[in-house]
C-alpha cells in the first residue's frame, strides 16, 4: 500500500507539471503562428502576397487543402518516430541480455488502433479532396467571359469568344541582345493571354497536336489539353497583376518553351485590349482547321453504308 501511494502522489506531481507545462507551450505556439508571414501560413506556395486579395477565387481554398494535409501527416510522423525511438530506447538489449526478447503477438487493441486511423485519415483525406475537387471543377452557368485555348507544339492560340477576336500564339524565341544571360528568352514572344478582374471566367482547352497542360502557377491549378476533347477550367481572377504561365506536360523536343503568361486587368483595360486586336484585323475565331489531328475519331454514332 505504501508502494501504491508513493506512485499516486508521483503521478499527481506529474499531472501538474504537466498542466503547467501546457500554458507556456500553448502561449509559444500562438506567438509562432502570429508571427508567421502571408506565405508561412499558406505552406510557401505562389498566388499570395501579404495585404492582397489571393490570384485567384480558388486559391485559398487549394492552399488550405494542401497546407492542412502536410500538417496532419506531419503530426502523425511525429507520433510515428516518437514511438519508434521510445521502443528503440525502452526495449532495446540490457548487458547481460541474451537471445531473444519477448515476443507480443495477435495484440488486438494495437493491430485494431493501426487500422482504424489509418483509415480515417485516408477516408478523411478522400472526403476533403472530392469536396474541394467538386466545387473548383464546376463549370459557371453563365460566364461573364469565355476565353478559348488552343495547345500547341509549342505555342498557344487565345480566342475571345465574347469579343471575336484571337491572338495566336509563336514559339517563344531566345533573347539574343547584347548581354541577355544565357537561355534568356525574348519576353515579347511569349503568348500573353488579358483576363478581366472579377469575372467569371471560362477558359476551354483544345490541343491541335498532343497532349499539352495548361498552368498557370500562381492560380495553384492546370489542367490538360487533350487533342480531341474540350476540357474547361472555371475561375474568377481576383488580382491584377501578370502571372507566368507554363506547359505542365512532356509534348516534345521545345516543352520547355511552351510558356505564356496572363494579365489580370481591369475591364476598362481588357476592353481596350480587345478592342485594339479588332482594330488590327485580328476578328473571328481560330478553330479546329489548323490542328494537326485531322484523323481523330468522331462522336457521333456510325452511319449505315449507302449503297
Amino acid at each position: 500500500m505504501v508502494f501504491f501511494s508513493r506512485v499516486e502522489r508521483s503521478m499527481v506531481r506529474l499531472n501538474r507539471r504537466l498542466r503547467w507545462a501546457a500554458i507556456p507551450i500553448a502561449v509559444f505556439t500562438a506567438i509562432v503562428l502570429a508571427g508567421c508571414t502571408t506565405q508561412e501560413l499558406n505552406g510557401y506556395l505562389p498566388g499570395f502576397i501579404a495585404g492582397e486579395p489571393p490570384a485567384t477565387n480558388n486559391t485559398e481554398r487549394i492552399s488550405a487543402l494542401w497546407v492542412t494535409s502536410w500538417v496532419v501527416l506531419f503530426g502523425v510522423g511525429i507520433i510515428a518516430w516518437g514511438l519508434l525511438m521510445w521502443s528503440v530506447a525502452v526495449y532495446r538489449r540490457r548487458r547481460g541480455q541474451t537471445g531473444m526478447p519477448v515476443q507480443l503477438r495477435y495484440n488486438m487493441p494495437i493491430e485494431v488502433f493501426f487500422t482504424v486511423v489509418p483509415l480515417v485519415l485516408i477516408l478523411g483525406f478522400f472526403f476533403f479532396t472530392a469536396r474541394d475537387e467538386a466545387i473548383i471543377e464546376a463549370r459557371f452557368d453563365e460566364p461573364d467571359q469565355v476565353i478559348e485555348v488552343y495547345g500547341k507544339q509549342w505555342a498557344w492560340d487565345f480566342n475571345y469568344v465574347n469579343e471575336n477576336v484571337y491572338t495566336a500564339g509563336i514559339q517563344v524565341q531566345p533573347d539574343n541582345s547584347p548581354g541577355a544571360e544565357q537561355g534568356a528568352v525574348d519576353q515579347a514572344s511569349i503568348p500573353t493571354l488579358y483576363l478581366p478582374v472579377g469575372k467569371k471566367i471560362e477558359i476551354q482547352l483544345n490541343a491541335r497536336d498532343v497532349i499539352h497542360s495548361f498552368w498557370v502557377i500562381d492560380f495553384l491549378y492546370k489542367k490538360d489539353v487533350i487533342p480531341g476533347r474540350t476540357n474547361f477550367m472555371s475561375v474568377i481572377p481576383e488580382r491584377e497583376g501578370t502571372y507566368m504561365g507554363k506547359c505542365a506536360e512532356l509534348c516534345g523536343e521545345f516543352h520547355s518553351m511552351m510558356l505564356f503568361k496572363v494579365k489580370v486587368v481591369s475591364q476598362a483595360e481588357y476592353d481596350a485590349y480587345t478592342q485594339s486586336l479588332a482594330d488590327a484585323g485580328f476578328v473571328g475565331q481560330l478553330d479546329s482547321t489548323f490542328d494537326r489531328n485531322q484523323n481523330l475519331p468522331g462522336v457521333a454514332a456510325p452511319e449505315a453504308e449507302k449503297e
